[in-house]
C-alpha cells in the first residue's frame, strides 16, 4: 500500500470515528470515552501525514511510533465501548477491524523502517 492510499485510509478512519462519536449516548461515559476516541482516532491520519514529511529516518520512525500508539489507543477505546455495552459490539465490529488492521500495518512498517 502506497503513501497516498494510506493517507486516504487513515483519513477515512478518522471520519468513521467522528461519525461514531456523533452517535454516542449523551451519558457521562459516552462523552468521556467519545472524547478520548475522537482525539486518538483523528490523530492517526494527522500524524501519519506528518511522518510522511519527516526530514530524517529517525524522525519518520518517531512519528510512525506515535501513529501506532494512536491507532492502538483507538482500538482500546472501541473495545471499552463494546465491553461496557455503551454501544452494541456488532455495530463497532467493522471499525474495530479497521483499527486492528491499521495497528498491524504500522507495526510492520515500523519493523521495516528500523531494519
Amino acid at each position: 500500500m502506497d503513501q497516498e492510499q494510506m493517507n486516504r485510509r487513515t483519513k477515512e478512519f478518522a471520519k468513521r470515528v467522528i461519525n461514531l462519536c456523533r452517535q454516542l449516548p449523551e451519558s457521562r461515559e459516552g462523552r468521556l470515552i467519545g472524547n478520548q476516541l475522537f482525539r486518538s482516532g483523528t490523530s492517526v491520519g494527522a500524524n501519519y501525514r506528518a511522518g510522511c514529511r519527516a526530514r530524517s529516518k529517525p524522525e519518520f520512525i518517531a512519528k510512525l511510533g506515535i501513529v501506532l500508539e494512536e491507532a492502538d489507543e483507538s482500538l482500546y477505546w472501541l473495545e471499552i465501548l463494546a465491553e461496557s455495552q455503551v454501544v452494541e459490539a456488532n455495530l463497532l465490529a467493522p471499525l474495530m477491524k479497521e483499527a486492528d488492521e491499521l495497528v498491524a500495518i504500522f507495526v510492520a512498517s515500523l519493523k521495516t523502517a528500523k531494519a
